[in-house]
């Protein structure tokens, strides 16, 4: 090797980069606390003033763990006047993320010791497996207080589904269901309205969590949209009379698809969207009937004979404004939920309980609630408003 190329120690530069930062927000957050304490004492040390609302009365140190490593911070000590600073409250808004980062690790079921190594690579310092229960416990805390929070105002469309999660039951392997429900409030605006542990998402499971939904103040549903799960549709008659069921169109199409020969499925499919696709339900009844006639003929008549018993209920859409009838014909609104909560729980494989499995599921939803996708408006439920002003008067006269 030339005797003219200098050769650089990385490990020592890292360490002194490090350093160098740690020491930066150290400094910064040092200044920022003896800017805020002048501020408030209104007066600067030592300086005699008529306004002055306080006196300092020195320092007390206290330890900070942020993304730079621990620093240490001199508190300002004040007579005369508290002092509650925002500047911390600010910074650990900011170092939240991280926190966030570390509860997720744990619920994915990383160990305690990677996150340690993580958290050390991170920061410098090693989080206890103290901190990490901590933490965790309180994660559990706070999705809970969102997952049962009350629910103000009425959702007239509400679409509801179930996911399937591996979780581990007395040493044997075997599925866990997640209920999950989404409404469009009058505004127009959707809203993750809860997501419970369904078990074997029948009617019983299914029954509950509509029940535990109206007790949180779940009202004013007028329309359900979901597929034909076992002991859903029941339980939709039972806790909302008053509301109607919309059968996912997609879903049914697959129900159907599933009779028919693969190289006629494109064929059929075009068929089955042309009954969706009339201006009513008069129309959309007897393009249904020629579907079913033509299924006949062509001797698939598994495929016909779902379609008989189960085209009336995918058009129910009809009885909304037609303005509505693409979003609520179909479960897609939440079918792209599940594809995110499955993305997210496929690393971790199988979960140790359904408490956990529920947990992750709620994280995830919390985190979009809180997204651009519960921001934009979803419909304009002005059409809703004038149908239903029209029926009235309607019926009163």
């Amino acid at each position: 090797m030339p005797d003219n190329i200098v050769q650089l120690n990385t490990e020592l530069i890292q360490r002194e980069l490090k350093d160098l930062v740690k020491n930066s927000v150290e400094e910064t957050l040092n200044a920022m606390l003896d800017a805020e304490a002048d501020r408030l004492v209104n007066a600067e040390r030592y300086a005699r003033d008529e306004e002055r609302q306080g006196y300092r009365a020195g320092h007390y140190d206290r330890s900070f763990t942020t993304s730079a490593g621990e620093v240490n911070l001199r508190m300002p000590k004040l007579k005369g006047v508290a002092f509650e600073t925002a500047i911390i409250e600010r910074y650990r808004r900011r170092e939240t993320s991280v926190e966030e980062a570390l509860i997720e690790m744990y619920l994915a079921g990383v160990s305690v010791r990677r996150i340690e190594d993580i958290t050390e690579a991170l920061w410098g310092t090693k989080v206890s497996p103290g901190t990490i229960s901590n933490l965790n416990k309180r994660a559990y805390e706070n999705i809970e207080k969102w997952r049962n929070r009350p629910l103000e105002g009425k959702y007239p469309y509400i679409y509801v589904d179930g996911i399937f999660l591996k979780r581990c039951w007395g040493g044997e392997y075997e599925n866990a269901s997640v209920l999950i429900a989404i409404g469009v409030t009058e505004d127009g605006y959707r809203e993750i309205l809860g997501a419970a542990e369904g078990l074997k998402e029948d009617l019983e499971s299914w029954k509950n969590f509509f029940v535990w939904l109206k007790s949180r103040g779940l009202n004013g549903v007028k329309l359900v949209i979901g597929d034909k799960a076992l002991g859903m549709v029941e339980s939709v008659g039972q806790v909302f009379p008053d509301a109607k069921y919309q059968r996912c169109t997609v879903h049914f199409y697959r129900n159907v698809l599933s009779s028919v020969p693969n190289q006629k499925v494109g064929t059929e499919a075009k068929m089955l969207k042309a009954i969706h696709a009339q201006e009513d339900k008069a129309a959309a009844r007897e393009k249904a009937k020629q579907v079913i006639e033509k299924l006949q003929s062509m001797k698939i008549g598994k495929a016909a004979r779902t379609v008989e018993t189960g085209f009336e209920e995918t058009l129910t859409f009809m009885s909304f404004p037609a303005q509505h009838w693409l979003r609520i014909r179909t479960n897609n609104a939440l079918e792209r939920l599940n594809r995110e909560i499955k993305r997210r729980t496929k690393v971790v494989g199988t979960f140790p309980d359904g408490e956990s499995a529920l947990m992750l599921v709620c994280a995830r939803l919390r985190h979009v609630a809180s997204s651009e996708w519960g921001s934009k408006r979803y419909l304009n439920m002005e059409h809703l408003k004038s149908l239903i002003l029209s029926e009235e008067g309607y019926i009163a006269g």
